[in-house]
């Protein structure tokens, strides 16, 4: 890896700036890429923009800057992509700081600022040392995300056209799933997400098969099935539905045939149940049947407690006697079948009794 300091003026930065779908985001005249395929979007808030336009008209120095030099010798930037942006967008007219635009500014306080002096790291080598700089660099200030760090790992094609779905503000992907999904799409969890649910949580391994395909229709398709499923198989939204593992669940009761009627009908009874303690888990559970998935609400210490006197320490099981801290709250009448939970329906087992009846 070789790495060169150069000083690059704002004048010169912003030449040629554009931000637009088809060309990207140039600047340098249009020899900087400040948004490969692996970065970020633009994520500064009002507050952190301002800053960068502080510290210049204030000339004080801004951090270093690193962009890699590319075959055909044109630039991306590594690190610094957004103070870059936050530099150019004023200077076009994009935001005002100190309630005024970059027109709005005197001759020499505009020369001021065209004229600020950038430091910057020019660093070539091979695709792989640059990856493995980039992932170095970002260490420091707003930490990458593991899937924006996979998008870097994994860049080209591939990338480049599934984040037009999954990786922008208002993406068609955010559009049709944000009722079901947690995250940010800029933040790559939707991207994540929908590769985790399609290849069994195999993310690198999806991602290292796919890089040069030439475009991610068949990741697209597949959450668009996964978000109709659920529209179609749980009609009744409810705000518990975000972040349910919606894929894991499609993959295996797609192929099933569900009444939604009857789902919601059970759906809706427990919701009302106040043992029921994660309410998330009620979609897993009237199609698995599983009641991990619930986190049935457990007894109380003092509802142990006046069992194990009740029983003076006896296990109605095995018939042993215990300590209480070698024994377990039970629900005589199991919750599926009614029973609920509290002292009338509380008996103390041995862990190994009580674990036994749990894997029946």
């Amino acid at each position: 890896m070789n790495i060169e300091l150069k000083e690059i003026t704002i004048r010169e930065l912003t030449e040629g700036y554009e931000d637009n779908e088809e060309a990207g985001v140039l600047g340098f005249g249009g020899k900087l890429d400040i948004r490969p395929p692996y970065q970020r979007e633009f994520i500064y808030k009002d507050k952190q923009r301002a800053a960068v336009i502080d510290t210049i008209t204030k000339d004080f120095p801004l951090n270093v800057m690193y962009w890699a030099v590319r075959e055909d010798g044109n630039f991306e930037v590594i690190d610094g992509q957004q103070r870059t942006i936050s530099v150019c967008q004023y200077v076009v007219g994009d935001f005002a700081f100190n309630s005024r635009y970059f027109h709005n500014l005197q001759n020499d306080e505009r020369e001021q600022i065209l004229g600020y002096k950038l430091m910057v790291y020019l660093c070539s080598g091979t695709d792989s040392e640059r990856l493995e700089w980039f992932k170095i660099i970002n260490i420091a200030g707003e930490k990458l995300t593991d899937q924006e760090l996979r998008n870097a790992v994994y860049a080209g094609s591939w990338v480049s056209d599934v984040k037009r779905y999954f990786s922008k503000n208002g993406c068609a992907a955010y559009g049709l799933g944000s009722d079901y999904l947690k995250g940010s799409p800029i933040r790559q969890d939707y991207l994540e997400t929908a590769i985790k649910w399609k290849n069994d949580g195999a993310i690198e391994q999806y991602m290292a098969e796919h890089q040069h395909k030439p475009n991610a229709n068949s990741l697209w398709l597949y959450f668009q099935a996964v978000i109709a499923w659920i529209q179609a198989t749980f009609p009744t939204y409810r705000k518990e539905m975000k972040g349910v593992a919606w894929g894991d669940l499609y993959n295996e009761f797609n192929e099933q045939e569900f009444d939604p009627n009857k789902l919601e009908v059970e759906i809706s009874r427990l919701m009302e149940d106040e043992d029921v303690t994660k309410k998330k888990g009620i979609y897993s559970f009237v199609l698995d049947g599983k009641e991990k998935c619930l986190n049935i609400r457990a007894f109380s210490k003092n509802q142990k407690r006046e069992a194990f006197e009740r029983q003076k320490g006896i296990c109605p099981d095995c018939n042993e006697h215990f300590d209480i801290d070698e024994m377990e709250g039970d629900h005589i009448k199991p919750w599926h079948e009614g029973g609920k939970t509290n002292e009338e329906n509380c008996q103390m087992l041995c862990k190994s009794c009580n674990r036994s009846k749990s894997g029946k």
